[in-house]
């Protein structure tokens, strides 16, 4: 089962940084280039425990269904969401967001397996885990942006 690992330093709290993560609005904005929406589910604002969220994008040239929750939340320490229907055979991303002396550092545990046996596995070795690790790395860079300026105010003081 395939695992990326990923790091990211945000010169802001943490506090900051887990609420980024969980708002919606940021991750259609992170995601526009695949006009990632959320169809169903928390819509808007922060996610929270229990919560589902169900995005529709385009990834290969087709229109797909993720439905996610979230199974695990710990303020301001992590939160996991997995999985409820997909084209993964099975997803499970963790988020943890650790303080440090100047900011957060941020660590994204993706684990997922896929279907199609062989076939399956060999498009994962050539293009799957490369491109989920840009996606992902795409929205932590757009994380770090807000976080680190002035535009988080616009999305988490209302």
């Amino acid at each position: 089962m395939p695992t990326i690992h990923l790091t990211t330093f945000i010169a802001a709290p943490s506090q900051v940084v887990f609420d980024l993560s969980r708002n919606v609005e940021l991750h259609k904005q992170s995601m526009a280039s695949f006009k990632e929406e959320a169809v169903a589910g928390t819509r808007f604002g922060l996610i929270e425990k229990d919560d589902t969220v169900t995005w529709k994008a385009k990834h290969f040239f087709k229109n797909r269904l993720l439905r996610v929750k979230i199974t695990d939340l710990q303020k301001p320490e992590r939160f996991i969401d997995e999985q409820l229907q997909g084209d993964f055979k099975m997803m499970k991303h963790e988020h943890y967001f650790k303080p440090c002396d100047n900011g957060t550092i941020m660590i994204d545990l993706f684990h997922y397996d896929i279907r199609y046996g062989y076939f399956g596995k060999l498009f994962d070795r050539l293009f799957l885990f490369r491109y989920i690790t840009r996606l992902l790395q795409f929205r932590n860079n757009t994380i770090k942006e807000y976080a680190e300026s002035e535009k988080w105010k616009r999305l988490l003081i209302k």
